[in-house]
């Protein structure tokens, strides 16, 4: 059944082919260690992302499948159709640790062949039932579908859900994220999220100067006012291949700022398109990365942006593998 992402008939792109392959991995729960990330698993059930947008720092991974970071990371998609028996299977383990599982992390897991494939729908269906905490980041409105397991859940203080709005301006979010839900309908999702008491983060991922920073506090003044608790942002990301992918894009879609916006980049990052560096790649560094540090940090203290979300792990039962055995006592 299609999903209305916001666009209307005038606003369709050319259709674009793409090839679904079934990749069946051993595990499903991805373990990192990286010191700035607030999580350390994550749950990816698909590879590659039809929305398209040409920063995405996850398109070097479609290398690892020998193929482009470019329209292959795009139009060539593998979909993990045992996910969600994998993750009851890791979940049953002995000396399983409990902590949140990450979901939406390098490819948006609402994406369009969701809508066919409906992991995430399974994959919440195994957390529901074991009570495991999990976060979701999406710029998706295909996410409100499974607001009946996100409201059970979230009553149980398991789930936060993080909605990705990078400008009001339908245009640039056309050309920045071409094929995925429009400004409004993301802001929808805040609100109906909200109403069915999810909390929700708005996410401004990423920042690009001269393109959206212009943007910040009226992005999270719309998502205060949509029902959001929190909000964040992340500086644009040009790892491997990204960096010439986006420059590619920003000569077709902002000529006129091309200089001005890779001169800032640059400026934040010690005159390097990208710094991997821990603690800094995400924020940057200077002048400019400090005031954009200050403008969040007023704006969501002003709108009351700032609430944390605790998420809860003592509810956690696993799940039964196998055939039942009787307890002795």
């Amino acid at each position: 059944m299609p999903v209305d992402d916001g666009w209307d008939s005038g606003e369709e792109l050319p259709p674009l082919k793409t090839e679904v392959q079934v990749e069946k991995p051993r595990k499903i729960i991805t373990h990192n260690a990286s010191p700035d990330i607030p999580f350390d698993r994550s749950i990816n059930p698909y590879r590659g992302c039809e929305h398209g947008c040409a920063y995405c720092f996850a398109r070097p991974t479609h290398a690892y499948m020998g193929l482009s970071p470019g329209l292959d990371f795009e139009t060539k998609l593998f979909v993990k159709p045992n996910a969600a028996v994998l993750l009851e299977r890791e979940l049953s383990e002995a000396g399983y640790e409990v902590k949140p599982i990450a979901i939406g992390t390098n490819t948006d897991p609402y994406q369009p062949i969701e809508r066919r494939f409906k992991l995430m729908r399974e994959i919440l269906e195994v957390l529901d039932r074991a009570s495991h905490p999990v976060t979701i980041t999406t710029k998706s409105a295909l996410i409100v579908r499974d607001i009946d397991i996100l409201a059970r859940m979230a009553a149980r203080g398991l789930t936060k859900v993080a909605i990705s709005i990078t400008s009001l301006d339908a245009k640039v979010a056309r050309a920045m994220e071409p094929r995925a839900s429009t400004p409004a309908k993301r802001l929808e999702a805040v609100k109906l999220l909200a109403a069915a008491g999810v909390p929700v983060a708005v996410m401004l991922a990423p920042v690009i100067p001269a393109i959206n920073d212009a943007e910040i506090e009226k992005i999270f003044e719309a998502a205060a006012e949509a029902g959001a608790t929190s909000a964040n942002y992340i500086l644009l990301r040009l790892p491997l291949e990204v960096s010439e992918l986006f420059k590619e894009w920003l000569t077709e879609h902002f000529p006129d700022r091309y200089r001005h916006v890779m001169s800032v980049l640059r400026s934040m990052r010690d005159g390097k398109d990208y710094d991997s560096e821990w603690g800094v790649r995400m924020k940057g560094v200077g002048p400019y990365a400090e005031q954009l540090k200050q403008r969040v940090a007023l704006a969501t203290r002003r709108l009351g942006l700032n609430r944390r979300t605790h998420l809860e792990t003592s509810l956690f039962v696993p799940p039964r593998q196998g055939p039942l055995q009787l307890s002795l006592f």
